[in-house]
């Protein structure tokens, strides 16, 4: 297992295959992702977990598996996605719905914010979100980004809030 950074209750590592069953119940769970296009079928999620940890060994920035202290369980995921380049990466995260609630999604969030600054080829981070996330919006906002108005986005098929954060 590969820590990437610990918080005071929780870790976030690198993604392995061993993390599949744990990811079914944020990424492959219909309410979890009903803001972002749907559940993801496990055939996709082998190849997601696959994706990210590739991109962090290329990147040394990736998504993460987000791991609860107390219980050594993957609860989420965190991190960046990598779009054109490294200076501008959008950050994401995803939580099981036990896990709601318990202001994981912020700390995760702002411990992402801390991996950012020490990569060093980072300058800006975006993320956004459906409209009808607002916890989504409170979070972004609670840990320092901005709200640059809406954005238009192919894969939602909408305008979204764009938040953006700069390192």
């Amino acid at each position: 297992m590969s820590v990437i950074i610990e918080t005071d209750r929780l870790q976030l590592c690198v993604f392995y295959d061993e993390y599949l069953e744990a990811s079914k119940s944020f990424w492959g769970d219909e309410e979890v992702m009903a803001h972002c296009s749907g559940a993801t079928p496990e055939d996709l999620l082998v190849k997601i977990i696959s994706g990210y940890r590739k991109c962090h060994e290329v990147n040394g920035i990736s998504v993460y598996a987000v791991k609860e202290l107390a219980t050594n369980k993957v609860i989420g995921a965190a991190g960046f996605n990598i779009s054109n380049s490294l200076e501008t990466v959008e950050l994401i995260y995803h939580f099981s719905k036990a896990s709601w609630g318990k202001g994981y999604a912020t700390e995760a969030a702002k411990a992402c914010l801390e991996i950012a600054k020490y990569h060093g080829n980072i300058k800006y981070i975006t993320a956004s979100a459906d409209p009808q996330n607002e916890n989504s919006f409170r979070i972004l906002e609670k840990i320092g980004f901005t709200n640059k108005g809406f954005k238009y986005f192919e894969d939602s098929d909408q305008e979204e809030p764009f938040y953006e954060y700069v390192i």
